[in-house]
């Protein structure tokens, strides 16, 4: 299971990109509202009515990534939750993978769990990226954090999840259908 948060001001490319490239690739993924379980308001005003909301989240085997989009307030409403908050101490502390984008990264380099990782972030985010090799990519994965650039990067972000959670088979298939390079 793949959980996608969005949280109201979420960058709407940032989370739909992935979240499509993750479902031709037939990938488990839930989108998980969480500053409103019937709808989430994007950045650019875009409404999304999330799959569950984040009481309905299960910090358990079966959960194998979750993604944190970036874009503002967003970025500031995800790290504000505590469910949020409780999910990526799940993953960091049981192996599994986390994926920010924009200004997530952020959220990450709070909690200190970018320290001695090669990192990526929207520029002037990087102060925030405490401890970690700061790197001007679009996509960077570090172990099991995977982090972008920002908006212009949410369809190779989208496609590395892919090829980590699926397979780099499938990964290039949906490629080569999106006409991607």
């Amino acid at each position: 299971m793949i959980y996608v948060f969005l949280a109201d001001g979420f960058e709407e490319m940032e989370a739909l990109a992935p979240i499509d490239i993750l479902r031709r690739a037939k990938a488990e993924v839930k989108t998980v509202g969480v500053t409103d379980s019937s709808k989430v308001v994007g950045a650019h005003k875009v409404t999304v009515k999330p799959d569950i909301s984040v009481d309905e989240i299960k910090l358990d085997d079966d959960l194998e990534m979750i993604v944190l989009p970036g874009g503002m307030p967003g970025t500031l409403n995800l790290e504000a939750s505590d469910k949020v908050q409780k999910a990526i101490d799940f993953c960091a502390d049981n192996g599994r993978y986390i994926a920010a984008i924009c200004a997530a990264p952020s959220i990450l380099g709070h909690k200190g769990l970018l320290k001695g990782k090669k990192a990526t972030c929207f520029p002037g985010f990087e102060k925030d990226l405490e401890g970690a090799d700061a790197v001007n990519e679009l996509v960077v994965i570090d172990g099991k954090i995977i982090t972008g650039k920002g908006a212009g990067a949410c369809i190779e972000f989208g496609l590395k999840i892919a090829e980590i959670i699926v397979s780099a088979k499938v990964s290039q298939n949906i490629r080569s259908g999106l006409q991607c390079k």
